[in-house]
């Protein structure tokens, strides 16, 4: 099985290789693919060498498998030539999502639905997959009526870029260098020793895109537009793991120990509880690990059929590699 990897040299299209290869993933020939500029550099893969191909290139090798992660514009433009020539495409940008005619999938929740007839599929959005694979079985069982969710997101999800400006300015802290010119930069304003209550831009509602992201992928995903989903994303000055605060409620009535056991049996979620060391979920704590972490469970007190709960997960794995590989072994499954 030829398999492409569109955006090879940037961070999730490295860590999308990385899992290939620790999950087993029956591939013959790896195809990395990225601009003209990097054409050439070689990816080492299972102790061989992999030369970096143009998309031009890489279409002509004709693989059967291709996930994107290389942008919008790079998705809108190349994934239905690739589809065209029978390659299924998996795509992490944010540009199919919101086709209706393109499922947006994430496999503990709406896999099932995968038909061969699927060439392009949606990847969702980091911070929605951590959340509905955490809220699947609950609203399953209890009928989800309100999310309200505010998110602590690393800077990975900005790709280099934001991993770059969080160490130069804690490079510049140290050297006491408060002035110096960043020589790459994700964000207008200081990561380090801040938060940001932006991400993406900002839309005519007030709310960002990737606020909106949320709603809307929320909705797609679980198939239920009568979810009223509010969100708050902010970027924190951590390097791998996005965090998310969640109070939920459900129309139907529950005891906090349904809570918990509805969870424990969430495909795809491990719960933490205070009794664990440690005692909640972090990032460092879910660091390299593909599941979804829930801890701080807790009835909400002051509003009927609501819980509180804090939900952490590796964003570069289950909220984007992992994730996309796993749409790939469904198919392998359906077949």
């Amino acid at each position: 099985m030829k398999v492409a990897i569109v955006g090879a040299t940037g961070l999730v299209g490295r860590k999308i290789a990385e899992i290939l290869q620790e999950r087993s993933f029956p591939v013959t020939e790896l195809i990395p693919v990225a601009s003209k500029n990097s054409a050439g550099q070689i990816i080492k893969w299972k102790e061989r060498e992999f030369p970096v191909v143009t998309l031009e290139k890489a279409l002509e090798m004709n693989p059967e498998i291709a996930f994107f992660s290389a942008g919008a514009k790079v998705s809108s433009e190349w994934a239905p030539k690739f589809a065209h020539i029978g390659c299924r495409v998996i795509d992490n940008s944010s540009y199919w999502r919101t086709t209706p005619s393109v499922k947006l999938i994430v496999p503990e929740v709406n896999g099932h639905t995968l038909k061969e007839s699927d060439m392009i599929i949606a990847n969702p959005n980091c911070s929605t997959i951590q959340m509905v694979v955490a809220l699947n079985l609950l609203h399953k069982e209890l009928r989800l009526k309100k999310i309200i969710v505010s998110t602590y997101q690393s800077v990975t999800g900005s790709g280099q870029k934001g991993v770059a400006q969080l160490n130069q300015e804690r490079e510049a802290e140290i050297q006491g260098n408060f002035n110096s010119e960043l020589q790459q930069k994700a964000y207008n304003w200081p990561i380090d020793l801040n938060v940001i209550p932006q991400i993406d831009t900002f839309l005519e509602n007030g709310y960002t895109k990737e606020e909106m992201k949320m709603v809307n992928e929320t909705h797609k995903i679980f198939s239920d537009n009568s979810i009223a989903v509010t969100a708050t994303t902010v970027r924190v000055p951590v390097k791998g793991g996005h965090s998310e605060s969640i109070n939920v409620q459900f129309h139907k009535n529950f005891t906090i120990e349904e809570i918990i056991s509805i969870l424990h049996r969430t495909p795809g979620t491990t719960i933490i509880n205070n009794k664990q060391d440690p005692p909640y979920p972090m990032p460092l704590y879910a660091f390299e690990r593909d599941h979804v972490f829930i801890g701080r469970v807790r009835e909400d007190l002051f509003c009927s059929n609501s819980v509180n709960m804090w939900v952490v997960a590796d964003n570069l794995r289950k909220g984007a590699a992992t994730n996309a590989i796993q749409i790939a072994e469904q198919f392998l499954k359906n077949l």
